[in-house]
């Protein structure tokens, strides 16, 4: 790996700004808000195949699909209900690996979190002791700056009364000239002492900082580096998938392969067939012959006191002549 970058490019000319690390600290939480967004992905995506898959499931054992099909075609359907039920637990044990892929998400992300935690807990302390003794120094440089304006008004009045006042008076401006420069010389040493200090731990913070930006960054490679392979780890889950369900399929169309019209229906007439002779043909039975038949041997005469029979029509139903035979009319005419 290249040098790193973190510790080079976030500093700020101002001792009190933390510019710089709060947009790293911003950056690592944004990253870990996106882990945690697709953590909440996969458990929703093995929520919704966990589903699917016991819906599967139970449509393959639950309903009915051609349950009065015979022969081949049965078996294949019994094949595909068969696939159907392994289809959905293929989904079913998706679902699990993707959970497991979500916790080690969330492990992950957990781990990084307390790292980091310990690095930000540092850090805020240090910020803290520096912006405490900047402020001490910077006070400190105020009151030995008016030390030194002090001491030079003490010596200024000094050199205008040296021939203006009494001796007494005089003796008053020198002990006051003293006392200045005493004063001076006391803020002097505070002021040289806090800045000490302050450079102190101006080196501390610095060299935290590096150590800060290292820690982030490597964590942030780690970071991307992981949820680059959990990202294609579950591509490579889902391909997976739809490699179980062709092949459950490819069942199916195996067993239909096998499937035979022929034999179906031969299956079909073996099983249910009733007979092998056809109804004799109806064939018109003529009503006058049929009279004719039941009277033959007994007196053709007419009998006593009734109408003579009709003759017995030649043609036939169909012709054309049928209502009329030998003048005689078979259909009332007005």
């Amino acid at each position: 790996m290249r040098e790193t970058l973190f510790k080079k490019n976030f500093w700020s000319t101002d001792l009190l700004s933390t510019t710089g690390y709060d947009n790293i600290i911003q950056h690592l939480n944004n990253g870990r808000k996106n882990c945690k967004e697709f953590e909440d992905f996969l458990k929703e995506r093995a929520s919704i195949e966990e589903r699917y898959g016991k819906d599967l499931m139970n449509l393959s054992r639950k309903k009915p699909c051609g349950q009065t099909e015979l022969n081949t075609l049965k078996r294949a359907l019994e094949v595909f209900k068969q696939q159907v039920d392994c289809v959905g637990q293929s989904h079913i044990q998706l679902g699990q690996m993707l959970r497991e892929e979500a916790k080690k998400m969330e492990d992950f992300r957990e781990k990084q979190k307390l790292h980091r935690k310990k690095i930000e807990l540092i850090m805020d302390a240090i910020h803290k002791n520096r912006n405490l003794q900047y402020k001490k120094t910077i006070e400190a440089k105020r009151l030995y700056e008016q030390r030194c304006r002090d001491k030079d008004e003490a010596e200024q009045a000094v050199h205008r009364s040296a021939n203006l006042v009494t001796q007494k008076q005089q003796e008053k401006l020198f002990v006051k000239l003293a006392q200045t420069k005493t004063a001076l010389e006391d803020s002097d040493r505070v002021y040289q002492a806090n800045i000490s200090a302050v450079e102190k731990i101006r080196q501390e913070w610095q060299n935290e900082h590096i150590k800060a930006c290292e820690v982030f960054e490597n964590q942030e490679c780690e970071r991307i580096s992981c949820f680059r392979n959990a990202l294609w780890l579950h591509i490579n889950q889902l391909s997976l998938e739809c490699v179980k369900n062709d092949e459950n399929y490819e069942e199916v169309r195996k067993s239909l392969e096998q499937c035979s019209i022929e034999k179906d229906i031969e299956c079909f007439v073996n099983l249910r067939k009733t007979g092998s002779l056809p109804p004799a043909p109806v064939v018109y039975e003529n009503y006058y012959n049929s009279q004719k038949n039941s009277g033959s041997g007994k007196n053709q005469g007419p009998a006593p006191g009734r109408r003579p029979q009709f003759p017995v029509p030649a043609s036939k139903p169909t012709d054309p002549e049928y209502s009329t035979v030998d003048g005689y009319s078979l259909i009332h005419h007005p």
